[in-house]
């Protein structure tokens, strides 16, 4: 009694559907879950053929199936799950596998079915067959979509190409101009610059005023072109890759002391230099061509942008940690909004004025110093002057 209690119970409270049909397909007991799935009371199905819960074709089916295992005892279909479609008792239909086996109770067979419910699966199945349908969609249109790109790429890279062939041209010839004028000016520069000296040299016994202010105009005009012109050759170099570090040894004092020579002559009135070394040793490893240009360039600098009774500060520094060359002056000062620009080439800052200058000689230096694995940081507020330092890292 126990027993039949339990199992009782199991079947009441089974989540798949139990039936139990007779010999003949007729509904002996059915379990609350089959109810539920096959929307019926227990009273308005027992007693009647299962093929009740069948649509066509399967409940003309079911007969055969039926006596062809009565017939034949084959179980091949016993036992083992099988997908059919179920009608419920609103006359809509449902998918579940069906599971059969046979039972001798009391000398007689017993057939029950199990029955588990397909629905979600089904539904799962259609949703997941409809992405795949709309994936496959949107991989066609997205292939036919990139195919177009790579289409537009090929034609955009060949026109590239041949804007690019076009600029390297325009380039070569750019070069080659650049070059073939610098060259050619120098030479009546020269000539000029000679001239003034000789107009200065003959006119000193005649002690005229005006002769000395209109031959240092001269003077001033020529240095500004020749500024100009070693701007441009500079930077037609390292646009075409021509500049290398040659490193060599070098007294950096020595070099400091001959730049700052060399630069006094250039500085404005009662403009003075001075000059101060830091630490015992003065030997460095770096390109001495491009360090020069790089002290000049900026003394060049403090020199335009300070004015007449003015102090330019030139310092250099070999520690421990490397070496430093600063140069400070006291003049115009850089303005903040200017100063994320201030090392491209062709920028010039909003309070430069009529100062003459092309803007190149920041970016000239920026690049030089880079060349040789420096930085260059800078200090600045307007009115208050200008601190460049470059530095570079002990080797």
């Amino acid at each position: 009694m126990e027993n039949a209690a339990l199992l009782k119970a199991i079947i009441e409270n089974a989540i798949d559907g139990i039936i139990t049909i007779d010999e003949r397909g007729n509904i002996e007991s059915i379990n609350p879950s089959a109810c539920k799935l096959f929307q019926y009371d227990p009273q308005e199905v027992i007693g009647k053929n299962v093929s009740i819960l069948m649509p066509q074709p399967y409940r003309q089916e079911h007969d055969h199936y039926i006596n062809r295992y009565q017939t034949t005892g084959k179980a091949h279909i016993i036992g083992i799950g099988r997908e059919v479609t179920g009608l419920r008792k609103d006359g809509t239909q449902f998918p579940f596998r069906l599971g059969v086996s046979d039972v001798n109770f009391s000398g007689r067979k017993i057939y029950t079915g199990f029955i588990h419910d397909l629905s979600r699966e089904k539904e799962a199945e259609d949703k997941l067959k409809e992405y795949a349908s709309h994936l496959e969609e949107v991989v066609e249109e997205r292939t036919l979509s990139l195919k177009q790109s790579v289409l537009e790429l090929q034609k955009a890279k060949e026109e590239v190409s041949q804007s690019l062939e076009k600029e390297k041209e325009l380039g070569q010839l750019k070069s080659r101009f650049v070059s073939m004028a610098s060259h050619e000016f120098r030479t009546p520069l020269s000539a000029v610059q000679l001239s003034a000296s000789l107009i200065d040299k003959y006119a000193g016994p005649l002690q005229s005023p005006q002769i000395g202010k209109h031959v240092n105009k001269i003077k001033n005009a020529v240095g500004n072109l020749t500024t100009i012109l070693n701007d441009f050759l500079s930077l037609e170099k390292l646009e075409a890759g021509r500049v290398e570090p040659s490193y060599t040894t070098f007294d950096l004092v020595k070099l400091a002391e001959e730049i700052t020579e060399e630069m006094q002559l250039m500085a404005k009135q009662n403009q003075n230099i001075l000059y101060q070394h830091t630490g015992t040793n003065s030997l460095v490893q770096l390109d001495i061509n491009l360090l020069k240009n790089c002290i000049i360039n900026l003394i060049t600098n403090a020199i335009k942008y300070s004015g007449e009774n003015s102090f330019i500060e030139f310092n250099t520094e070999i520690n421990a940690s490397g070496c430093s060359v600063t140069i400070k002056d006291n003049g115009i000062g850089i303005p903040e909004s200017d100063q994320k620009h201030l090392f491209e080439a062709f920028f010039r800052a909003h309070n430069t004025g009529n100062i003459p200058g092309t803007g190149l000689g920041l970016n000239i230096v920026a690049r030089y110093t880079a060349l040789m694995n420096g930085r260059i940081d800078f200090q600045s507020n307007v009115n208050e002057g200008a601190l460049f330092t470059i530095l570079f890292p002990a080797s």
